[in-house]
């Protein structure tokens, strides 16, 4: 909560001390990747679903689907940019 409080220019309290905050011009991220000991993806399903985030962490991430005649429809349904496999080729020569 500090954390973004500080990154967003705010005057934050860190040990009792008043620090000013540093507004910053670009989105700060963290990666983050987890190993599990004895675990095997394939056999074991104890983990399996998906967990939606709070926030968006990228809001102006930008996509485009590489698919087929089937695959680029329907991504033409819901908005997004698409390349079929013809598309690919011109863009080889």
């Amino acid at each position: 909560h500090d954390i973004l409080a500080y990154a967003a220019g705010e005057d934050v309290k860190i040990n009792g001390e008043e620090k000013n905050g540093k507004k910053r011009n670009f989105v700060e991220t963290i990666e983050a990747q987890i190993s599990l000991k004895n675990y095997d993806p394939v056999r074991d399903k104890r983990f399996s679903g998906t967990f939606k985030l709070p926030t968006v962490p990228r809001p102006n991430l930008k996509c485009c689907v590489l698919g087929n005649a089937a695959h680029c429809e329907q991504a033409d349904r819901i908005g997004v940019d698409h390349m079929s496999v013809e598309d690919l080729k011109k863009l080889n020569k």
